[in-house]
């Protein structure tokens, strides 16, 4: 699949997967200078980047496991959604879950994003839904194993 990317900074990078089978492109950091994000603190960090997903698809942007289990940096919203018809800058808003200070880098992989396919659902009123085993049974009902 072909997607469109327009740099819109001449030292922001274009997504680039880091092994043959990896799910996620890496987006990087495009920034002037590092950016101190303190723990608790939420802040939007550029990649310098917008794309043109295919319709149909849409851009999934997710934490890199090791900046967020190593240096507890993730995307605040947890995973963010890149609707198909967007054409802005993607920025990624990276929260410190952690207890100290942490900086990002011009060009640090920052985010990693898959590109998913997706169904535009027509959703219907109705009386009643079709039954199932686990029924009404909601968090927890399924057991703790």
């Amino acid at each position: 699949m072909r997607v469109n990317v327009r740099k819109l900074s001449e030292k922001a990078h274009l997504p680039t997967y880091g092994s043959a089978y990896a799910a996620g492109a890496d987006l990087y950091a495009c920034t002037d200078g590092e950016v101190k994000i303190l723990p608790g603190e939420t802040v939007f960090v550029h990649t310098g980047i917008a794309i043109e997903l295919p319709a149909g698809t849409v851009g999934l942007v997710y934490a890199r496991s090791g900046l967020s289990c190593k240096r507890d940096l993730a995307p605040a919203n947890k995973v963010g959604v890149i609707d198909c018809d967007y054409r802005g800058e993607i920025i990624v808003a990276l929260h410190n879950h952690g207890v100290e200070a942490r900086t990002i880098a011009d060009g640090e992989r920052i985010a990693q994003l898959i590109v998913a396919p997706y169904y535009t659902a027509e959703f219907t009123e109705s009386e009643e839904l079709s039954a199932t085993v686990r029924g009404e049974g909601g968090f927890g009902s399924t057991g703790k194993q």
